[in-house]
């Protein structure tokens, strides 16, 4: 099957999951915001091995299933789970889902992950919205393509507007919302010492192993983009911690019991 039929075929699983509803808007769940998918109301849950344009993670806490339902009053579409370009070297390993929305009728995408801290001032467990990116792999999920259109002006890859709102919202709920630039790492292996104090020279205020490939992928689609990191770590050499997967898991769920609710209220605001 090729990549158009598998996209195809992806869709019409998709829009018969969501039966009537014809949602605008997309969650991609990241290490540690699991709880959110708890919240859908109406649930109709569809496992990324049922589609055949969608890639099956091999990451804990990342379950590999699209619910399509309710987030605070809007219908969604939540993503548990990515796959990393990690996990097999393919930075385009989400095209074929992200391509999917597009076909489905989603503008938005909204995306969340876990990140180490470079910036004193945002310790563990606080949220950054991702103002601008560096992508530190210098690797691009439109390698391949072959029309003008792999050319994707990145001046607003995450959108303005949306960033607005969230700010606003924010402020409106108590909720100290940073803004920064994410830096993207490969991994799976946590930054060195040495390459945390590059990053903070090169203007980076988190650093992590997702969102970026997504984010290109999605601005080819024609998607508009909004994104936060939840800071699980101070970056390597900054703070007296043992860097894990686990802890990141961890740390992630302690602060999504007072992120996720402002998170699903948030998105039934969102003016799309």
């Amino acid at each position: 099957m090729n990549a158009q039929d598998a996209i195809a075929r992806s869709a019409e699983r998709v829009r018969a999951c969501c039966g009537g509803r014809a949602p605008r808007l997309a969650v991609l769940l990241g290490s540690g915001w699991a709880a959110l998918a708890e919240r859908v109301r109406d649930a109709v849950a569809l496992p990324y091995a049922e589609l055949p344009a969608f890639p099956v993670p091999s990451v804990p806490g990342h379950a590999g299933t699209l619910l399509a339902g309710s987030v605070g009053g809007r219908d969604a579409i939540v993503l548990c789970g990515r796959r990393h370009a990690y996990e097999r070297g393919e930075a385009g390993a989400m095209n074929g889902l992200v391509r999917t929305l597009a076909a489905c009728g989603v503008e938005v995408l909204v995306q969340t992950s876990a990140a180490g801290s470079l910036d004193a001032a945002m310790r563990p467990g606080a949220l950054m919205l991702i103002a601008d990116h560096l992508n530190l792999v210098q690797r691009s999920p439109l390698v391949g393509e072959s029309d003008s259109s792999r050319f994707v002006d990145l001046r607003e890859a995450y959108d303005a507007r949306l960033r607005a709102a969230a700010h606003t919202h924010a402020q409106r709920c108590e909720i100290d919302l940073h803004e920064g630039v994410y830096a993207w790492m490969l991994g799976p292996q946590f930054e060195t010492p040495a390459e945390i104090r590059m990053l903070q020279r090169l203007g980076a205020h988190a650093v992590g192993m997702s969102t970026v490939p997504e984010t290109i992928a999605a601005r080819h689609a024609g998607l508009r983009v909004l994104a936060f990191a939840l800071i699980t770590n101070m970056g390597c050499g900054l703070a007296d911690e043992r860097l894990s997967h686990a802890h990141t898991i961890e740390v992630a769920a302690a602060a999504s019991e007072r992120i996720v609710p402002w998170f699903e209220s948030l998105v039934g605001t969102l003016d799309l």
